[in-house]
């Protein structure tokens, strides 16, 4: 079945709920799991010269926050049971769906996992769908997980 599977996680609860999924289906097929966390572009919001000290604010911030993603996942692997092997990318400077997309390359990813918020409508319209893109674009199966309660 699946041996590598790439999970992508923003430390939203709907990534919460694909990294579940992703460790529940390592520990069933023997799987190891390369964990990604994209962090975004620096949005220059000038012409110009931009502050250093706001890019390095902004770096270390994305750096917290996938720190604390990754504590989460790693909650989700207790020490007792079927061992699960996690390895651990931070892609930088990417859109999101472009970073998960070249992670699963580089990783020889055989199943993506993601997690989604379940945005309709106009709200899906406007700040767009990573889920969506990443099912459009990978040549591997993906496996889309929905926040719980949604």
């Amino acid at each position: 079945m699946f041996k590598r599977i790439l999970l992508a996680t923003d430390g939203s609860a709907a990534s919460t709920r694909a990294a579940e999924l992703a460790v529940g289906l390592a520990r069933t097929c023997g799987a190891r799991v390369s964990v990604v966390y994209v962090v975004d572009p620096y949005p220059y919001l000038g012409v110009g010269d931009t502050n250093p000290l706001g890019f390095q604010a902004y770096m270390s911030a994305a750096y917290d926050h996938a720190a604390q993603a990754r504590a989460k996942v790693e909650a989700l692997v207790p020490k007792e049971g079927t061992p699960v092997e996690l390895q651990w990318r931070l892609a930088e400077d990417k859109h999101a769906a472009e970073g998960i997309l070249q992670a699963a390359a580089e990783e020889s990813a055989d199943l993506i996992v993601v997690g989604s918020h379940g945005r309709r409508g106009i709200g899906r319209m406007l700040l767009g769908s990573v889920a969506a893109q990443v099912v459009s674009q990978s040549p591997v199966p993906v496996l889309v997980a929905r926040e719980a309660n949604t």
